[in-house]
């Protein structure tokens, strides 16, 4: 037994050492090898329902942005499934995201699922879909934006540091470190985050159809079950992917529902990547706890 271990081992590490050697003939062959068996009984088959996925902090939504364009703007893709699962971010790629469904939308049926955390910019950036279904274990809401500062003076002072500064503008030290904020700078700061928090409120009204008079009840950074956004108005159903999907192909009545599936080339890597491990596991299996 020990000796077919060793065998699998050394072959094991003569392959890793080829491709290491030899990665770009590597890429070619696996290349060729797609190719000429591509992954799925059927090959590459085109689709006419699509889920796009938004997951982790929102910082850029160049990305997701074109895969929203692009659904809306081919013909083939009759209806979308926008998954999300994200906690927010920035406020600017946030609203460049909730107003790429809204074009989406109005152009095709577009079911928003909240596939954990729908909250902050992670909710603003669904508020404009059809219909957002949510999973009974997500969190939804958070309504609310927020500016966060360090005062470091006090361990400057310790340190023996301090700046020096040239500046034009009453306010262009607004939101620095080295010192505590005056209260005139609070107020400007103030002033903008009221306004951000304003748009934030009055588009989710609009989009969800709420009376912004009762923005105390769904907004102001309130966090909601699946149930309780469900009762303030902040989702229309609650469900699993499965009922997400099932709401897209019921808006969109395509006769033979077909999704996107993943990148054959991304498949076939990570198929090849768990084949391996699989085999190393089968004659080193991990320590687990139960």
């Amino acid at each position: 037994m020990m000796q077919f271990i060793r065998k699998i081992g050394s072959c094991l590490a003569t392959g890793l050492k080829f491709i290491q050697s030899h990665f770009k003939a590597t890429v070619l062959v696996l290349v060729v090898l797609w190719l000429i068996f591509p992954s799925g009984e059927d090959g590459i088959s085109p689709h006419n329902l699509q889920k796009i996925s938004l997951k982790g902090p929102i910082l850029d939504a160049t990305s997701i942005v074109e895969q929203i364009d692009e659904a809306r703007e081919n013909k083939d893709v009759k209806g979308v499934l926008f998954s999300i699962d994200s906690p927010g971010g920035a406020v600017a790629p946030s609203v460049e995201i909730a107003y790429a469904i809204k074009r989406l939308a109005e152009t095709k049926p577009t079911v928003v699922y909240a596939a954990g955390i729908m909250a902050s910019g992670g909710y603003y950036s669904g508020i404009w879909g059809n219909e957002i279904v949510a999973n009974p274990g997500s969190m939804i809401g958070s309504i609310g934006v927020i500016m966060e500062g360090a005062d470091i003076s006090g361990l400057m002072e310790k340190v023996g540091v301090k700046t020096q500064v040239v500046h034009a503008g009453t306010y262009k030290q607004v939101g620095t470190f080295d010192r505590p904020w005056s209260v005139a700078e609070r107020a400007e700061l103030d002033k903008v985050i009221g306004g951000t928090y304003d748009l934030f409120v009055g588009d989710v009204a609009r989009a969800r159809k709420l009376d912004p008079a009762r923005k105390s009840e769904f907004a102001d950074a309130h966090i909601f079950t699946a149930l309780q956004a469900k009762k303030v108005g902040l989702i229309d159903s609650i469900g699993v992917e499965f009922d997400a999907k099932k709401r897209v192909e019921a808006l969109t009545k395509v006769k033979d529902p077909v999704w996107n599936k993943e990148d054959p080339m991304d498949k076939f890597f990570k198929r090849f990547a768990a084949e391996g491990a699989s085999l190393a596991h089968m004659y080193f299996p991990p320590v687990t706890l139960k």
